[in-house]
């Protein structure tokens, strides 16, 4: 099951939708919440083996349609690392501070989820 929030006209939605492998209807029906606080930036993980500190993450579903750094790439906080296509829009995911690209594990034209990590940074 994966839960999403959805803001229609202002109003926060909490969706919960089940997976059956063909066509998902959703679980429940959607109840009012609270409004939506922005996503707050990726927080600091233990590393991985190659992997750096700092992960950057998706934070819609869609599909990788540039790859706009490089590992070993110096960046600062809010440069374009990823650019994603999601509902026929193109949204950047951005370096959440200063420092230096250490992977980058997604390929242009993969499908990504929400949360899904994109890159490490150290």
């Amino acid at each position: 099951m994966k839960s999403y929030t959805i803001t229609v006209n202002g109003t926060a939605y909490e969706v919960t939708v089940e997976e059956t492998g063909s066509v998902s209807a959703p679980a429940a029906a959607p109840k009012a919440a609270p409004k939506a606080a922005p996503a707050a930036a990726p927080k600091a993980a233990a590393p991985a083996a190659g992997a750096g500190a700092v992960k950057v993450t998706a934070s819609v579903p869609g599909k990788v349609v540039k790859v706009a750094a490089s590992v070993g790439q110096a960046v600062k906080a809010g440069d374009s690392v990823i650019i994603l296509e999601s509902m026929k829009m193109e949204i950047p995911v951005v370096a959440p501070q200063d420092g230096t690209i250490a992977s980058i594990d997604v390929a242009e034209g993969a499908s990504v989820e929400n949360g899904d990590t994109l890159a490490t940074m150290n």
